[in-house]
Formats: C-alpha cells, sequence, structure tokens
C-alpha cells in the first residue's frame, strides 16, 4: 500500500487563480465546499505533488508556494501524474477518485501562468471527483489505491468442456487482455470459465458479472447460426445498451476478404457497469477481434463511469 503525505490544503474563490492554504478543507460530493472549482463535474479536487513542483523550482529558479499552482491538495509520495483514472485515494471515510491527468492550459490568459511564469498542472497536476465526503487538513496521510481492472473470459463449448480437446481461445482471451493492461500500466484479474453450450449456466455467469461489477466480460464461441448458438441471444436479452458499431466494423474489414466472416452474429454492449463482447470459438478470430476492440476498450470502461478521455 502506498502512501500520499498531505502538505497543505487550499482554496481559491475564482477560477484560474492562485489558490491559498488553509487549515483545513471540507470535501462534498460538489467537491471542497467553497472552492470556485466545486460543482458536478468531474475535475472537483486538484492534485499536485511536491515532486512535480521540485523540478519547477529547479527549473524557474525560485520556491513556489503550496496553491500557486490552483491545487486544493498539495501532496509528498507518489509521482501522482504516473495515476490513472479509476485509481482512488482513501482517509477514514474520504474517497477520492481520479479523473483526469493533466489539463489544457490556457496560456497567457491564465492568471497563474502570468504569475509562475509557467505551469505544470497540464502535464502532472490530476483531478479527482468526491466519491464519500469528509474534511481534509494537512499532515494526513491518502492511502493510494491502484483501479484493478476485472475482466471475466467465458468459454462455450460442449466439446472442450468435455475434454475432448483444449479450450485454446478462451486462454488467448486472456493473453491478449494480459498484454492489454500491461502496455497501459494497469492492474488487472482476469478469470476463466470454461462450460458446455448451456445457455442457462452462460445466463448465471453473466448475472454474477453484473451483480459483482466485472469491467469487462468476453466470451467465445456459440455466435454463429447453428443449432447450439445462442450466446449473442443470451447477451443481447441482458444488455441495457447496445454497441453496434464495433462489431459491424468488424465483420465488413475482415468480411470483405472472407465472406464467413459475416455470419458471425457477435455483439457487444453495456450490462450494467460491465462491457460485454461475444466473440467466436476460433482462436484466428479472437486475434481479429481483440485487435479492434483492444482500440477502444479503456476509453469504453472511461465512457461507462462517466468520464471522457478524449
Amino acid at each position: 500500500m502506498q502512501h500520499v503525505q498531505i502538505n497543505s490544503v487550499n482554496i481559491s474563490i475564482e477560477k484560474g487563480t492562485i489558490k491559498k492554504p488553509v487549515d483545513q478543507i471540507e470535501l462534498t460530493h460538489y467537491g471542497v465546499s467553497g472552492d470556485a472549482h466545486a460543482g458536478t463535474w468531474n475535475r472537483q479536487v486538484s492534485l499536485l505533488g511536491t515532486e512535480s513542483i521540485i523540478k519547477f523550482e529547479q527549473e524557474a529558479g525560485r520556491k513556489v508556494a503550496c496553491g500557486e499552482f490552483a491545487e486544493n491538495i498539495t501532496t509528498t509520495g507518489i509521482d501522482l501524474w504516473l495515476t490513472h483514472p479509476l485509481d482512488r485515494f482513501t482517509v477514514g471515510e474520504i474517497e477520492l477518485e481520479v479523473t483526469q491527468i493533466g489539463k489544457e492550459c490556457h496560456g497567457t490568459s491564465c492568471a497563474i501562468f502570468k504569475e509562475v511564469g509557467n505551469c505544470v498542472m497540464p502535464k502532472e497536476g490530476i483531478f479527482c471527483r468526491v466519491v464519500s465526503p469528509g474534511t481534509l487538513s494537512a499532515g494526513m496521510e491518502l492511502e493510494y489505491h491502484p483501479k484493478v481492472f476485472r475482466a471475466l473470459v467465458i468459454t462455450l463449448s460442449d466439446r472442450a468442456s468435455s475434454g475432448e480437446y483444449e479450450d485454446v481461445s478462451g486462454p488467448r482471451i486472456t493473453e491478449l487482455l494480459e498484454t492489454h493492461f500491461k502496455i497501459t500500466n494497469s492492474q488487472s484479474l482476469i478469470i476463466n470459465r470454461l462450460i458446455p453450450d448451456d445457455s442457462h449456466r452462460l445466463e448465471e455467469l453473466l448475472h454474477k458479472a453484473k451483480e459483482e461489477l466485472v469491467d469487462i466480460v468476453i466470451t467465445t464461441g456459440g455466435t454463429g447460426i447453428g443449432p447450439r448458438d445462442f450466446t449473442p441471444d443470451v447477451v443481447k436479452s441482458l444488455l441495457d445498451k447496445e454497441i453496434p458499431g464495433i462489431m459491424e466494423m468488424i465483420r465488413m474489414k475482415y468480411g470483405a476478404e472472407k465472406p464467413a466472416a459475416l455470419t458471425s452474429r457477435s455483439v457487444a454492449g453495456v450490462m450494467g457497469k460491465s462491457l460485454v463482447f461475444t466473440l467466436p470459438g476460433s482462436v484466428r478470430a479472437v486475434n481479429e477481434y481483440m485487435a479492434e476492440i483492444s482500440k477502444s476498450l479503456m476509453h469504453l470502461v472511461y465512457m461507462l463511469h462517466g468520464l471522457d478521455t478524449h
């Protein structure tokens, strides 16, 4: 567990101005009470580490006071800019969720830029929203909790589940997900399930994934038009929203060369707080589908949590 020391808590009553240190700040579901940046948006609370401030001081040749970069909380302990959206900071009952790393700099139109001559917030400051409110003051210590992305991979196959042959498509999805999360420097927990072509068993697993707030569910198998190909039908019945563009693009891209790819009925969508994708049962198809899904996977996860990471 990593800990982050709070060096100072700071407030300003106008946006774009330097914040002044105060004895304590009251966090509400709108942000810092009395601060200009409080509201119903995602950038309710700003944090900046002394690690970033020291680098600026060395470049600028002068000391920088807490709050000069308009941060609500000045910290020491970790490089905040290496955190990710959906990571969390806690102390007691207080909980903050990271929503954005850095921001657009307004340059000479910003009072901070004019007074300080530069700004590290656009690159190394982070922003959070208040999940659980409370009071913070200098000297308190936050615990840092990286987001662990939970994924469930379900293989549907009568023959593989009976031991007639080895399941290779499910493990391949797991391998590709692990690579994806490694590239994005994110932590993950991936669980595999191998079941027969059983619609009731699939439905049970999907309901459980929804209840447990699993981030990503990927099935493989049962997307064709055969008598036991029912995966898309079961999944569709449980979706709150379908995301048709992903699978349509994949079918058109690979169907142009291999018309058989057009027979796939794969679907993608949102089930509660889970993203669900149904893939065909071959390793080649898994490779093709995952290559396209991975391009927008994190963006979809963030969107589902109300974050715009464009």
